[in-house]
């Protein structure tokens, strides 16, 4: 079974096969209305939040949070900057204008952000992990130059996992009364053999391992977190109290991201690529129909990330005159290179900082 859309909504999804005689159509046109007006509502959010917190961060480039933030947002105004281009060709009802080599771009720039946000996401969550859990251990391990050689790593293997996008995604013929080309989201139907397998190891590896660590620190954070309020765990009063109410807001938040952004597009996304593989034997028509619709509305959802992001920032920063600061407001840290005992000032100032 062959599966493609109907002649008036062409469907950048779904490339037309002649391999098995029939035909789906399916009705798109519902997205030629609402994906531009979603991402039109990322790109302006997304450009405007993510400068604001890039300026910030530059402000504070010693803070090992803030180098995190940082790429974060970095990948996010990356993709915000694509997203003229997709808004363009929904309102041109899939046509696409800008050649091949920019529709591989724009591709891959999606899941290229999407994947950054996920392993840095995971990133701070283990950050915070370590800084409840394991305090003092972390500020002698985890230096500035560990945590910028971790955002290379993940820039770097980020980048080999999406890198086959750009094979994949093309252009090609326009169905429907106008001529044109459209640009292909996912693969053709001679590359599905090979791009299935790719998409669900891409699936597994970006997404359901980064988030199954990331629930684990949520996890850790919660038992640490609760053991030490009780008191009586650790001699005398408990410190930093205020930074570790902080800290589980900002794992239970990016849990929250994780769950509205990234799950149900995976889980569509994987559903899809099976459909697609497998034809009839999967559901036919019918099921493909609907889980083609869950599956587009999902893709706003993940990226609303690029500027859900930015909104984790300000709602977990530390208002302003808080925390342990030091000379004009820069917090207090250890120089690196220097040895001797560190004070618990030191390490909460420098793991939970107060922003300006």
């Amino acid at each position: 079974m062959s599966f493609s859309p109907s002649p008036s909504s062409p469907n950048s999804s779904l490339p037309t096969s002649s391999s098995q005689g029939s035909t789906c159509q399916l009705d798109e046109s519902y997205k030629h209305i609402f994906l531009p007006i979603c991402y039109l509502f990322t790109f302006l959010l997304s450009l405007g939040l993510n400068s604001v917190v890039l300026t910030r961060c530059l402000r504070h480039p010693r803070n090992p949070s803030l180098v995190y933030m940082f790429n974060l947002a970095l990948s996010d105004l990356m993709y915000s900057l694509s997203l003229p281009f997709l808004i363009t060709s929904y309102i041109s009802r899939d046509r696409w204008l800008f050649g091949d080599p920019m529709c591989r771009l724009v591709r891959f720039l999606f899941y290229f952000n999407l994947y950054c946000s996920i392993f840095f996401l995971t990133c701070i969550s283990y950050h915070r992990y370590r800084g409840i859990c394991h305090p003092m251990r972390t500020m002698r391990i985890e230096t500035l130059r560990w945590v910028r050689a971790t955002c290379v790593l993940v820039w770097t293997l980020v980048f080999a996992l999406t890198s086959p996008i750009l094979f994949f995604a093309r252009t090609g013929p326009l169905d429907g009364p106008v001529d044109g080309v459209t640009c292909w989201d996912d693969a053709l139907d001679e590359d599905l053999p090979k791009y299935v397998p790719y998409g669900v190891f891409l699936h597994i590896s970006g997404f359901f391992l980064p988030f199954s660590l990331t629930a684990w620190c949520y996890s850790r954070v919660v038992r640490t977190l609760c053991r030490t309020l009780k008191g009586g765990v650790v001699p005398g009063p408990v410190p930093g109290v205020a930074q570790r109410r902080k800290s589980i807001r900002t794992i239970v938040t990016i849990t929250l991201l994780f769950a509205l952004c990234f799950l149900p597009f995976h889980v569509t996304r994987t559903i899809f690529l099976a459909l697609r593989a497998g034809g009839a034997a999967l559901g036919g028509c019918r099921a493909l129909g609907v889980v083609a619709v869950c599956y587009k509305v999902t893709r706003p959802l993940a990226s609303a990330n690029a500027f859900l992001n930015a909104l984790l920032y300000f709602l977990t920063k530390e208002p302003c005159g808080r925390g342990n600061r030091g000379k004009r407001g820069e917090p207090i840290s250890k120089p690196e290179g220097k040895k001797g005992p560190l004070k618990e000032s030191q390490v909460w100032g420098n793991i939970y900082p107060s922003f300006p």
